[in-house]
């Protein structure tokens, strides 16, 4: 998902490959793989982002990530 970020290409280049690597080494298929990573999604919505912008965020991110597949 190519954005202007606060973060360093680095940081999020290592992140990015530790969690496909935990998946990996997980024996984490596809299915699985969203699954886990739509949970995680979720619990980041809930535990840190506002009761009332948790929707509208979740429909920017979900936006985001059609244009993402749609563009590659």
């Amino acid at each position: 998902m190519p954005q202007q970020s606060r973060y360093s290409n680095d940081q999020f280049e290592t992140l990015m490959n530790n969690v496909i690597l935990t998946l990996e080494e997980g024996g984490a298929n596809r299915d699985l793989s969203l699954m886990v990573l739509g949970n995680v999604i979720t619990h980041i919505l809930n535990t840190q982002v506002a009761p009332e912008d948790r929707e509208a965020m979740a429909t920017q991110f979900a936006d985001v990530l059609k244009k993402s597949v749609k563009n590659s």
